[in-house]
């Protein structure tokens, strides 16, 4: 009896071991609002990496990227969808980070898409940044990333926030307004062609108003993770030539916690495998889309995978 207890132990502890062995990391993705590409798109992702790198991966909608880099510091998320610029906030501990300080607990794996800064009006005589001037315009939630692409924007065609009537309205409040005529322009900062900019150029004919030339240029200037972008003409309904304006990039962030094991899988899942992925915007995928206009450093785990395409990136 002894003997065979003694056995029946073994070999309880031999499947133990196995099945630890044998078991997946787990990670929670942060993203945004379920009708947005963030949420889609960490979807598309997440179901890649358990495919190719075998991490469970937990895609939950959160208020998008402050939410998302707060979640990683407290340890509630260990990837995360976040605009670069917002990113690069909370690295210094500026703009939206003053209250929090600088936050040293996540690393980048890689930029993703542009997050286009689309101006959009149902005024015709509303052509440049500088005829918002004394007009209703929306410029984001007070403190969000929206609010502060508006303020730099504004800044670059020597205005602020005083020379229009500033409305601070989320991404759908927004296009309501426009399309209810309670404001004359609104920010919008995400992916082209938008689902709610796409409705309202189908139902209230609005356009985009571009930003380029000296302002482009200024806000470039002074802010490295701004960079011009070009709507290309047909993207919305009567939009009939190419609309330049500046975007900022969807980056892909994670846990300083993570493994360098895990993230390089994670990297490695993603950019060997990118015709793999059920989403639209994987068409930016590319190494160098992924490794330029970071202002954070890339996790071990990224930088070992870009190396092996030959990319240096800052790791840390």
């Amino acid at each position: 009896m002894k003997k065979l207890i003694s056995a029946v132990l073994c070999l309880m502890l031999v499947l133990s071991l196995a099945a630890c062995n044998g078991a997946s990391t787990k990670m929670t993705m942060g993203t945004g609002g379920t009708a947005g590409t963030y949420y889609a798109y960490g979807g598309a992702l997440g179901n890649q990496i358990k495919t190719a790198a075998g991490i469970d991966v937990n895609v939950v909608s959160t208020d998008g990227s402050k939410a998302n880099i707060l979640g990683i510091h407290t340890g509630n998320y260990q990837l995360a969808t976040v605009q670069s610029d917002v990113m690069a906030y909370a690295y210094a501990g500026t703009r939206s980070f003053e209250k929090e300080g600088k936050l040293d607990s996540f690393r980048v794996i890689g930029g993703l898409y542009a997050e286009a800064v689309q101006l959009i009006t149902m005024d015709p005589t509303i052509k440049s940044v500088a005829d918002l001037r004394g007009k209703k315009v929306s410029i984001g939630a007070a403190g969000s990333g929206v609010y502060f692409n508006a303020i730099d924007i504004l800044g670059a065609a020597g205005m602020t926030e005083k020379d229009i009537v500033p409305q601070y309205q989320s991404f759908a409040d927004s296009a309501d307004a426009l399309k209810d005529g309670k404001i004359d322009a609104a920010f919008i900062v995400a992916g082209a062609p938008t689902p709610a900019i796409t409705e309202l150029c189908v139902a209230a004919n609005a356009s985009l108003v571009p930003i380029d030339g000296d302002i482009a240029k200024t806000l470039m200037d002074n802010s490295p993770y701004y960079t011009s972008y070009v709507i290309p003409a047909e993207t919305y309904k009567g939009q009939t030539a190419d609309v330049t304006t500046v975007t900022v990039k969807a980056t892909l962030i994670v846990s300083t916690s993570a493994s360098e094991e895990d993230v390089y899988n994670i990297t490695k899942a993603i950019f060997d495998n990118i015709d793999a992925i059920s989403h639209a915007k994987k068409a930016e995928l590319s190494i160098e889309n992924a490794t330029t206009g970071m202002t954070a450093p890339f996790h071990k785990g990224a930088a070992k995978y870009f190396a092996e395409k030959n990319v240096t990136v800052e790791s840390k």
